[in-house]
């Protein structure tokens, strides 16, 4: 074992702080995940991976603290004198990983970037409410706002990066310099993201000075390499069976709680099969949740019942997508011309059988075996179902994203508000839409959501989208995410959870 001096809960979606029990050497902090970072350009990430490297490399305007409230940052404070109007004042002599300094002029370059279609940012439609970013002199920006926009401070959390290093040819995506605490010391693709002290941090130093991503894709795997000592911490996804060994072994210590994060069904409804929400309806009726909560998952999950997630301010239990209903489902297929001409024990129309491939991806045991057992439902409810299982990149970048898919079982994480579940991913056009909904009544309401000014009238909006989803189910969420994590009990550090994570707390900076 690595002699680590910290602990992480990582995936953005449960929390950790540390108190020191002792004042050893800082030395190296080992964890284990699932998938390789896509990029380190925090402006383009879209893993796990990839948000929590980049969290360590790179520094926001604000951080997040474990109860989703904003601190400064790169920011040492704020103002807002209208609604639509913020203005941000950075910390004095601030610098780049590199020790070139970092000034409003990268603050506005790192958002301008993001709002340029041509530049892809899947997160771009969280900024969109931004009409204008400048800077007013070298330490204070100025965000004008199309509209009064709530969710603005939770998404400002996102990486800067350096203006001149970018224009000048350098690529943040394999050669990051951020502004965070610690800076990249070596990548090897899917294998190892090596990161050290970055001494022109602006903070507080880290009590670690150097923290190792080993990726091991296979959970089972990852689990025998914390247990041999190879690893101090890993977290989700792991399988039932090794959370149930590691939660009985005393060498470890773990935090079990819910997190915030979704795992759902992403239908595509530019498939002409799916076009219709009574076929989406009918596929979701054969989705047994309590079983893949209980048995597959063995209860470290939730059931679901709508998009918005039961912690959130703007859930209602009122609101409710179907349930498991086999002979409903029957019956929804055979109102859309579905029936078992042949006697085959699969429904057919005009000829052709009722064909669906289930999708997802195999470094998750968990959704895996939830696909399969989908999978054997959907057959015996006379549906010729068929499973794609392929590695994340493929799955999540050659298929999901480029809307190749018919029924995909994936999660989205770091919910910190209903906004940056629904927004991008549902209204018409969103840039992480990848089963092309589209909904009039859908968009206006989330736009309303996003600039309502009282937490009243934004919980009314998205109560309004939420019913509305629960008829039209472009998604079906599966389970509200829990979220595992274990370390070692040889760690100097005591270990507390709170609500939700950031990677810095594996260097044991406080929120």
């Amino acid at each position: 074992m690595s002699k680590a001096l910290s602990v992480t809960a990582a995936f953005l979606l449960a929390g950790l702080s540390f108190t020191a029990l002792s004042t050893a050497e800082a030395a190296t902090v080992t964890i284990g995940t699932d998938v390789d970072a896509g990029t380190l350009d925090p402006r383009l990430a879209r893993d796990t991976t990839a948000y929590r490297a980049t969290d360590l490399l790179y520094s926001g305007l604000v951080h997040l603290t474990p109860s989703l409230e904003a601190k400064p940052d790169l920011a040492a404070s704020w103002e807002t004198p209208n609604p639509t109007t913020w203005i941000f004042k950075l910390r004095p002599n601030l610098k780049f990983s590199d020790g070139s300094p970092l000034t409003a002029a990268d603050v506005v370059f790192t958002f301008t970037t993001i709002l340029n279609k041509d530049f892809n940012a899947p997160m771009r439609a969280l900024y969109t409410p931004i009409s204008a970013v400048e800077a007013v002199d070298p330490q204070t920006v100025k965000f004008t706002l199309s509209a009064p926009y709530a969710p603005l401070l939770s998404y400002l959390d996102i990486g800067i990066v350096s203006k001149a290093l970018v224009e000048g040819g350098a690529d943040m995506a394999l050669k990051p310099v951020g502004a965070g605490p610690l800076k990249l010391s070596s990548w090897t693709r899917g294998s190892a993201i090596e990161m050290e002290i970055n001494p022109n941090y602006w903070g507080e130093k880290p009590k670690a000075d150097k923290v190792s991503l080993k990726i091991i894709g296979d959970g089972s795997a990852r689990a025998q390499a914390f247990e041999a000592g190879d690893l101090d911490i890993i977290q989700s996804p792991l399988a039932p069976q090794d959370v149930k060994r590691l939660a009985a072994d005393k060498r470890f210590g773990n935090v079990v709680q819910a997190g915030l994060g979704v795992t759902y069904i992403n239908f595509n409804v530019k498939d002409p099969l799916l076009a219709s929400p009574k076929m989406r309806k009918a596929f979701s009726m054969l989705i047994d949740q309590k079983t893949i909560v209980e048995d597959i998952f063995q209860g470290v999950d939730e059931v679901a019942s709508s998009v918005i997630l039961p912690s959130s301010w703007a859930y209602s239990k009122d609101i409710k997508q179907p349930g498991f209903d086999v002979e409903g489902a029957k019956a929804l297929f055979k109102e859309e011309g579905w029936s078992d001409t042949n006697g085959d024990g699969i429904l057919d129309k005009g000829g052709k059988p009722l064909t669906v491939t289930l999708s997802t991806h195999s470094e998750d045991s968990n959704r895996v075996q939830s696909i399969e057992f989908m999978q054997a439902t959907f057959q015996a409810a006379g549906v010729d179902a068929k499973t794609q299982i392929t590695d994340w990149p493929s799955f999540s970048t050659n298929y999901v994203q480029k809307s190749q898919h018919q029924i995909a079982l994936l999660g989205w994480l770091n919910i910190v508000d209903p906004d940056r579940l629904l927004f991008g991913q549902l209204s018409t056009g969103g840039p992480t839409n990848w089963g092309g909904y589209s909904n009039p009544a859908v968009d206006e309401t989330l736009k309303q959501g996003r600039s309502a000014t009282t937490q009243a009238d934004r919980t009314k909006a998205y109560q309004t989208a939420a019913k509305i989803l629960a008829d039209d189910l472009p998604y079906y969420i599966v389970s509200d995410q829990g979220y595992q994590l274990f370390y070692s009990k040889k760690l100097p550090f005591e270990v507390q959870a709170t609500s939700r994570g950031n990677m810095r707390g594996m260097i044991g900076l406080k929120d």
